[in-house]
């Protein structure tokens, strides 16, 4: 039976947050080649440390499209973001290259030829959830704890508050009653700071932005709201700790709320079904819950490498389902064409759509009028609805 009343937490860190700031450089690079072409294949990955950055992978793309070219978007990445500091500088930091073309092997599964429709550039399971705990229908403690480190690099970028560094980490555990969240029960933000200020200085400057995320009322007890626990973090970033790409999966989906597939989604472009199919999955289950299906619903797809039909649709509401499951497969699958370029047909995802994926979430964000964050549209509730009428 499902307990009713119980403790749940999710954390959220910042774009200067190490592995953020490689899954940012690694988006980075798609976004590159997909503006240079639409069919580009990308999978970068990033190493960040003090001062140094690598970069790693296979793409297929036009040659023009330099190592050179690959380390200056590095660097745009990082200024944008902030970095500005003697063990991590935008204009400073060492960058290597050991980008190549992508395998011939992996290229052949994937292409379409004659009869055969392109199929999904690897193997692996992916999940989509969605839940009516807020308007985004997103889980209530990933949602709350990415808007907490939202507004604070907002209030950072724009001088409003400048003692404040690129790295930063936030938690908020909520209480729910009846499956309900209530209230926040403790709330931990560390954020980076500049020497001058001490640990009560920046809990000031940090409770307003809580305050402001957090429903009236919801506001934790004093003593369960910790703001840089160890009294100081002046050195962050990747000088303070190596950085990796896709290391903070749970953050970027639905904060350990529902399951997550096999692979990451950062320095992959659209056609890597562990980023599109998860896109995908993300779309039908909010669609799902806001036709109001369900109140709650987790969608697994499964995809064989070269092969261009999912091997399974699977969907699971946790018993708050108004109509039959089996069903809601059935219609899924009609409503979608759910093979790698269905998907990125339906969703229109061969943009340079994905370094703003690559922090605060990949999910819960409003769509935007250049194809960014299409699949958190709800223009399937209509057909969902009148196929359960």
């Amino acid at each position: 039976m499902t307990r009713s009343s119980y403790l749940f937490t999710s954390e959220s860190v910042s774009e200067g947050h190490p592995d953020k700031v490689s899954d940012r450089i690694s988006d980075a690079i798609v976004d590159l080649y997909i503006g240079a072409d639409p069919q580009a294949r990308v999978a970068v990955e990033t190493l960040c440390t003090t001062n140094k950055v690598v970069l790693a992978g296979e793409v297929r793309g036009p040659a023009s499209i330099t190592h050179d070219k690959l380390k200056d978007t590095a660097r745009a990445a990082i200024k944008d973001i902030g970095y500005e500091q003697d063990g991590f500088h935008w204009k400073t930091a060492d960058i290597e290259c050991y980008v190549h073309s992508q395998s011939a092997d992996i290229a052949q599964g994937v292409d379409a030829a004659g009869n055969k429709d392109e199929g999904a550039g690897d193997q692996g399971i992916m999940f989509g959830y969605a839940c009516n705990e807020t308007e985004h229908l997103m889980p209530a403690p990933i949602y709350y704890s990415h808007r907490i480190l939202k507004l604070l690099s907002e209030a950072r970028r724009s001088g409003k508050e400048k003692g404040l560094g690129p790295d930063a980490k936030s938690q908020v555990t909520l209480l729910y009653e009846n499956g309900k969240p209530v209230r926040a029960t403790s709330v931990v933000v560390s954020t980076q700071h500049g020497e001058k200020l001490d640990q009560e200085q920046v809990r000031e400057i940090v409770r307003p932005y809580v305050n402001q995320v957090l429903p009236n009322g919801w506001m934790c007890p004093e003593e369960e709201f910790y703001v840089n626990p160890t009294g100081r973090f002046v050195v962050g970033g990747p000088d303070g700790d190596a950085g990796l790409t896709g290391r903070k999966i749970i953050v970027d989906t639905y904060g350990g709320a529902a399951p997550h597939g096999g692979g990451a989604f950062s320095g992959k472009d659209p056609t890597k079904v562990d980023r599109s199919a998860a896109y995908a999955a993300r779309y039908l289950a909010k669609n799902v819950v806001a036709a109001g299906l369900a109140d709650r619903c987790t969608i697994q797809l499964a995809y064989a490498i070269g092969v261009s039909k999912p091997l399974s649709i699977y969907v699971d509401t946790a018993g708050t389902a108004k109509v039959d499951e089996a069903k809601v497969e059935k219609i899924l699958a009609e409503l979608m064409d759910l093979s790698p370029r269905g998907i990125r047909q339906h969703l229109g995802l061969n943009k340079p759509i994905y370094a703003r994926t690559s922090a605060y979430g990949h999910f819960g964000r409003a769509p935007e009028q250049d194809g960014g964050f299409s699949w958190e549209k709800t223009d399937l509730v209509a057909g969902l609805k009148s196929a359960f009428a």
